[in-house]
C-alpha cells in the first residue's frame, strides 16, 4: 500500500496536559533507565506521551469512565514511539541477547510499522487510588504467555482485565471509532491496521523539538 497520508503534527495530542483533567496517569516506560523489556532507556529524559487525535479523544473518555465507575486511574506507559526509537530498541543489547524476538512471529515490530510510529497505538495499566498497580497477570512489556488475552488467569485478574478493556470498547463505540486489542499484549489498544497504514510513521529529526521522542536526529 502507498502511503500517501503525512500526518499534522496539530493533530498530534500531549497527553501529559490533560492528565489532571481526565483522571489518567503517565509513566513513560521507555525514558526510563531500567525498563523492563530493553534494561536501558530509549526516550530522551524529557520525552512527553503523544497521541494521534482519534486515540486521545478515545483515553480522555475511557480515563474518565474507569475512574468514576470503578475508581481506578489508567497509567499511560507508552504512546508515539518514533522510528529513531525503534531503531535505538533494536540496537540495545537486551535484543541484541534474543535475536528471535525479531524473527517470525516477531515480538518487536519492524522500525516503521504498526501503530506506535503513527501515535496510534497507546500502553495502558490501571493504578488504584493508593497509587497500587493493578494486578493484570503480568507486568507491563513482559514477554510472556501471561501477558496475552487469551491466558486463562484467576477470576479477579480476569475482572481487571475486563475493566480495562470494556473502557477503552465502551468509549471507542461512544465516539464511533475502530480500536484493536493487540491480542498478545493485555496493555496493548491500537486505531485499525487498514487505519494507520494510510499514513506515513513519524520521524525525530521531521517533528518539532518539542515533540521529538530520541535525542537521534
Amino acid at each position: 500500500m502507498n502511503l500517501i497520508k503525512t500526518i499534522d503534527i496539530h493533530d498530534l495530542i500531549c497527553m501529559n496536559e490533560y492528565a489532571s483533567k481526565y483522571n489518567y496517569k503517565i509513566d513513560l516506560a521507555y525514558a526510563k533507565d531500567n525498563n523492563l523489556l530493553f534494561g536501558e532507556r530509549i526516550y530522551r529524559k524529557n520525552a512527553k506521551l503523544w497521541l494521534y487525535k482519534d486515540l486521545a479523544n478515545i483515553i480522555f473518555k475511557a480515563a474518565k469512565y474507569c475512574y468514576k465507575n470503578h475508581g481506578l486511574y489508567f497509567v499511560l506507559y507508552d504512546g508515539l514511539r518514533t522510528v529513531e526509537a525503534q531503531e535505538k530498541m533494536v540496537q540495545t543489547q537486551r535484543v541484541i541477547d534474543n535475536p528471535l524476538w525479531l524473527e517470525p512471529p516477531r515480538m518487536l515490530s519492524p522500525a516503521g510499522s504498526g501503530g506506535h510510529p503513527r501515535g496510534m497505538a497507546i500502553d495502558i495499566g490501571l493504578e488504584t487510588i493508593n497509587g497500587d498497580i493493578v494486578d493484570m497477570g503480568s507486568p507491563f512489556d513482559s514477554m510472556s504467555q501471561k501477558s496475552h488475552r487469551q491466558y486463562c488467569h484467576t477470576q479477579q485478574i480476569q475482572e481487571n482485565r475486563a475493566i480495562l478493556d470494556k473502557s477503552m470498547i465502551k468509549s471507542s463505540k461512544i465516539l464511533e471509532t475502530d480500536i484493536l486489542l493487540l491480542h498478545e499484549e493485555w496493555w496493548d489498544f491500537r486505531l485499525p491496521a487498514n487505519f494507520y497504514n494510510q499514513y506515513k510513521p513519524l520521524y525525530d529529526m521531521e517533528l518539532p523539538e518539542e515533540i521529538r521522542m530520541t535525542d537521534i536526529i
